[in-house]
């Protein structure tokens, strides 16, 4: 079958849940031996190449900066790629079977829907979230955000297989009249299904996620501070980067806790994991998460997770109520220094308890269930091509 990928960024040239997935998708398939096509902006130096195992890497646009200094994305790029892939599916589309588009950058989805000519390629869609009006007016103020829901709503309207990776999204899919058939994949978990035994809990908090407004890391700071006066010793380590880092590290300063608490960036994937199975718990305060990976990775090696309730937070599917973790009613010091103490006092059963919950739940969070999903759905796409 011949299948094209799009997607704007490509791992590990950018990194991120949406590019490892799209990455898994096309390596997955071209060794099951479709042909298989990647198509993206151009995420690395002149003169060398995009590459993935088995797989037809092309640029159809230049190396730009993705995102602005607050965190948002730029205008500039998705309708750059949006033109790409527009120009690259008017003169190739009819040698796909199938083009496999993220919902966002949302022009790439309306230039696959503007090239498609009947009997031609089945188009697949993958929406790993679909904001609400108000949440679209918080990110861009009151016009943009207008601007963005007209846009999101006009994807909508593209007939399409829709693949979403929670059940919040799938209901918001279905209430706004998406054009199309929706499957919720729930897997991304790319580990080992049968975990690790729980170490024994340091007294340490992490962080693991970009620092983008809706992530909410400089809440940790103040989370741990409190949450130390009734467990000394108490510590954090809050990893990633982005454009909130500044803001992480003066929380630090500002609360006197730098010997208490670390952002060291970036680090290397083995750190990462070290440093979950060794935490006492994860701290995801996050006001928006399309799925929530890193509750899953957490839990394969035992380590429970905290997350904040909240409309637009998909992550509060992935924690059972004291069995893998606790949601926390707001992302205030008090609320998330309460979760902290009440993982504290939960102890190693707890860290049972997410041991448990992970191999319970592994099959059905596992990348392969939902490729297959996806495989399956391409034979489908392809017979009704061919009909």
């Amino acid at each position: 079958m011949r299948i094209c990928v799009v997607y704007d960024c490509l791992f590990p040239y950018t990194v991120g849940g949406a590019e490892r997935w799209y990455r898994n998708v096309a390596q997955r398939l071209a060794a099951e031996g479709h042909d298989v096509t990647y198509i993206t902006l151009r995420q690395w130096e002149r003169g060398e190449r995009g590459e993935i195992p088995g797989v037809r890497v092309v640029a159809v646009g230049p190396r730009l900066a993705l995102y602005r200094d607050a965190g948002q994305r730029r205008i500039g790029p998705p309708l750059a790629f949006g033109a790409g892939v527009l120009w690259h599916l008017l003169r190739h589309g009819r040698a796909y079977d199938v083009v496999h588009t993220a919902s966002f950058p949302y022009f790439s989805l309306l230039a696959a829907g503007v090239a498609r000519r009947p009997g031609g390629f089945r188009l697949v869609v993958d929406w790993h979230e679909l904001w609400s009006r108000s949440y679209w007016r918080e990110y861009l103020g009151p016009a943009g955000g207008r601007i963005g829901w007209a846009v999101q709503a006009l994807c909508l309207r593209v007939p399409q297989r829709a693949f979403c990776f929670a059940h919040l999204t799938a209901g918001r899919l279905r209430a706004e009249g998406v054009r199309g058939e929706v499957t919720v994949l729930e897997g991304e978990y790319a580990g080992p299904l049968t975990g690790a035994a729980p170490l024994p809990a340091d007294p340490l908090v992490v962080f693991a996620g970009r620092h983008i407004p809706e992530k909410r890391a400089p809440a940790v700071v103040p989370a741990i501070r409190r949450a130390a006066q009734r467990l000394p010793g108490l510590r954090g380590r809050i990893l990633g980067d982005g454009p909130e880092r500044p803001a992480v590290l003066a929380a630090i300063a500002a609360a006197g806790l730098e010997d208490v608490v670390e952002a060291p960036g970036f680090v290397a994937t083995e750190v990462v994991e070290r440093d979950l199975a060794r935490a006492l718990c994860l701290l995801l305060p996050s006001s928006r998460e399309g799925y929530g990976l890193v509750v899953v990775e957490a839990a394969s090696v035992g380590t429970p997770t905290i997350v904040v309730a909240g409309e637009d937070n998909a992550a509060t599917e992935l924690v059972e109520e004291g069995v893998n973790g606790f949601v926390a009613p707001d992302a205030s010091p008090e609320a998330l220094a309460a979760a902290i103490e009440r993982v504290h006092d939960a102890g190693a059963g707890l860290r049972a308890s997410t041991a448990e919950w992970f191999a319970r739940n592994a099959p059905r969070l596992s990348i392969d269930s939902s490729l297959d999903r996806v495989a399956a759905s391409y034979d489908a796409a392809a017979a009704s091509v061919r009909s």
